[in-house]
Formats: structure tokens, sequence, C-alpha cells
């Protein structure tokens, strides 16, 4: 049976139609350009040391990915200290592993900016393509992206409620949401994602407002990150719950027909499920533009060739992740082992040492924050957990407290995420930023460490 419309309804139909399909034509050319744009990938990994041997081993990994899958060199940028590969404590000399007997990730690692050249003010320098910005010697590599690119980015290190550490600077939710809102105002890039793993790795992103940018975090804002895969013949770990579980995704699956949506349903389940069969919580997490979750990961990463793909990944299928722990305990285990595996009595004695006095460190930057709460009248920023929502007064206390108390910085694992939680947790009780940083300075000269 046919339908009749009246006339009247014909011609509005025809007139709507006639509007909505130079509408449709717009959006099919926009994306038939966005496709055609360049894709860039910023990585970096925030720490220095042997300790800290699972973030430049994750950087690495995430290198041979990217660069596997096609997208050419001149469009990857990598930061990362660069002291791991050939450190005195590593002994297979050049060669960096991200899971138990897993392929070396390091040869051919790019060395955009290694050193005291990975700092966070480089960082955002790069980012947003600023090379007058960059401190450093010799080519200033940065993300020329334009209007119709992509833009990748992973982090990975250790955090706190609105901050990220890089080796001697510190990355502030504040400053990197600006920096994403100003390039995207701008037009720097078509869509972005950004993928953060570090404590508390929630807390940076979740004021994500932007309609072209899309996040993931290893982590709920207030929960922590896990070490895994301990090496006893390296004497460190390996990786971390959330990087492991998303690099071995991406080394397994094909990039030209898994989504983003897929491979957070993925994370969301697998990094879950390993951290509560050692009894913690750790809870990927995804915030801004959600319409990015439809893409397939092939718009940031290219079309991962497959046969390369299966001969580089042969031997990291089915590792169950193992030796969980806290990353905040991981310098004081490995300083234990090492302590215990020392046979000349004198050097152990000095590992002895440096182990007490990290641990007594500890306790002193305890005293000190008990004071700056007694200073200001407010015991309850000693126990209280406080999300973040005042960034800009969280970076401009934490500055203070690095420049006059003490520099995480240059002497880390002292402070550790509870005293910096308590830094949080005076930004947001109500006090004025002044009270808070009188009562810092006047701390610091009652206590010296």
């Amino acid at each position: 049976m046919s339908t009749r419309f009246p006339a009247q309804f014909k011609e509005t139909l025809t007139s709507l139609n006639a509007e909505l399909k130079p509408s449709q034509e717009r959006k099919q050319r926009n994306m038939d350009v966005a496709s055609s744009g360049k894709q860039w990938i910023l990585l970096a990994a925030g720490s220095k040391g042997w300790e800290d041997y699972d973030v430049q081993a994750n950087v690495c990994h995430a290198y041979q990915v990217a660069h596997r899958s096609g997208v050419p060199d001149q469009q990857i940028v990598v930061m990362m200290y660069d002291d791991v590969a050939y450190s005195q404590q590593n002994p297979f000399p050049g060669n960096i592993i991200n899971a138990p007997n897993g392929p070396n990730v390091y040869p051919g690692v790019l060395k955009d900016y290694t050193g005291e050249e990975v700092s966070a003010e480089n960082f955002l320098a790069v980012l947003c393509g600023d090379s007058a910005a960059v401190k450093k010697t010799g080519r200033k590599k940065v993300i020329e992206s334009g209007e119709n690119d992509s833009i990748f980015i992973y982090l990975s290190d250790h955090g706190n409620k609105g901050i990220f550490h890089f080796p001697n600077s510190t990355l502030y939710a504040h400053d990197l949401i600006n920096t994403v809102k100003t390039m995207s105002k701008n037009h720097k890039f078509s869509k972005m994602v950004i993928y953060l793993e570090s404590c508390h790795s929630g807390s940076m992103l979740n004021h994500l407002s932007d309609s072209n940018v899309y996040a993931v975090s290893s982590c709920r804002p207030d929960e922590y990150t896990y070490a895994c895969f301990f090496d006893k013949e390296r004497n460190t770990f390996l990786s971390d719950l959330f990087s492991i579980n998303w690099l071995q995704h991406m080394d397994t699956v094909k990039l030209t027909m898994t989504s983003f949506g897929e491979q957070f349903s993925y994370l969301e389940k697998k990094v879950s499920k390993d951290a509560k069969k050692v009894g913690v919580a750790e809870t990927p997490c995804n915030y801004g533009d959600k319409s990015i979750m439809k893409l397939m990961l092939s718009e940031f990463f290219g079309g991962s060739p497959g046969s390369v793909s299966e001969t580089y990944t042969s031997q990291l299928v089915h590792i169950e992740v193992s030796d969980v722990v806290d990353i905040t305990e991981v310098p004081l285990i490995l300083q234990e082992n090492k302590v215990k595996n020392e046979q000349d009595p004198e050097k152990r004695q000095s590992l002895q040492k440096q182990y007490e006095d990290l641990k007594n460190k500890r306790k002193m930057m305890d005293e000190a924050l008990q004071k700056i709460a007694e200073r200001t009248n407010a015991l309850q920023v000693l126990t209280r957990k406080h999300e973040v929502t005042r960034t800009y007064e969280l970076k401009v206390v934490a500055e203070h407290f690095k420049k006059n108390l003490f520099n995480w910085e240059k002497e880390p694992f002292v402070v550790t995420r509870s005293h910096l939680q308590v830094l949080v947790n005076l930004c947001e009780c109500g006090l004025e930023v002044e009270s808070i940083t009188e009562a810092i300075s006047h701390v610091s000269r009652e206590i010296t460490f």
C-alpha cells in the first residue's frame, strides 16, 4: 500500500534534502581531509635511574609499536633519559626488555630528547610545536602538526593528584590541560588521544573539555598504579599493569580493525582483573571526547603490517602478569636486594646506610608536613584525601615546597604520594595560598634534610 503526501509536505521535504545534502557533503569532505592528515606521536618517559627501569622500557616498547605500524620517524618524538640500556647495573648492555624473556625493545629507538633535555617544559614546547621554547643543543624536533593531523601522546612515570613527574621538573595538570586547550583553539590538530600511566593519573585528565581530545588514564584519580615482572638477574621491575596490557594489546590486534573503544573495554577489564588477583585496585578510566572511541587505532598509528607484528610479538603472547607491587615500594625492594646480594662487607654497609637514609628522610618528611598542618591550623589535611579542583593553586604551592623545603626532583623517592596528598588537601580545604606558602617557609627554617 502506497502512502500519499500533501504537495506542501513534498516541497518542504525536497527543500530539507537540498539543505542537508551540502551539509553531509561538507562533513564527508572534512572526514576525508582529516583521514589524509599526518599522524604525530609523542612518547615521554618521565624518570631516570635503574629503579625506574620499567618507565623507559615502556616508552621503548611504545616506540617499536609506533615504528612498526608505519608512522615515519620524522613524525615520532621520543623523550627518555637514556641511562638504562648502558647502565653499570645492566647485566646485558644495550638490552632493555619490557616483559620476562621478551624481545629487546631498545634497538633503533629515537634519541630526540635525552638526559637533562627530558623536562616538563620541553615536553609542553614539543607538543605545541614551539621550537623557540625548547631548551637543548642541536636539533629541536617538535610536533609540527596542522588542523588535519592526529596526535597521540603516551606518558609513563610516577605521579600524584594533579602532578606528573619528569626527571628534573614537574608537569602539572593545569599546564597540560591549558596547553591542549590552546592547541585546540589554534587548530593544531583534528583529533588528539592521550594515554597517561602514573599513580592518580585520572587527576591529570579529568578536566579535559575539548570536543576533539580523548584520554585514557591508567587508574582513577584516587588510585595507584602497580609495577610488575620482577627480574632477578637485572634486580628491577620490567613494566606496570596498565602499560604492559596496553602494549601487548597493540602488539597482538589488527590496528585497522580495532577501535579505541574496544581497546578501552579490554584494558578496563584486564587491568582491573590483574590488580584484583593480588588484592589491589587499579581501574583505567577515560575522559574527554568519547566519540573518538569509535575510531580505529590505525587512525593514529598506521596500518600495522601483520607479518612484521606477528614475528616481533611471538614471545609476548599470553604472558600472565606477576610480581605486582606498589610502585613507591620499588626503590626499597631493590635496595634491600642489593644489600642482601653484596658480598663485600664495606659495600654492603654503604648500601645499608643508603637504605636507612631513605627511610629516615621519609620520616623527616612526615614530621615536616605535620608541622605545616599545625602552622596552618589544619590538622585534618593529614588524613583526608581531597581530589584536585584548584589546579593552579596546587602548582604554586608545590613549586614553593620544592624551592624552599625539599626538591623531590633532585632527590627522588623521599616525597611519597601521601606527602603530596597533604599539599593537595592544603589547597582544597579553603586556605589562602599565601598562608600555605608561609607555613612551608617557616618549617623549612626548622627542618633541614
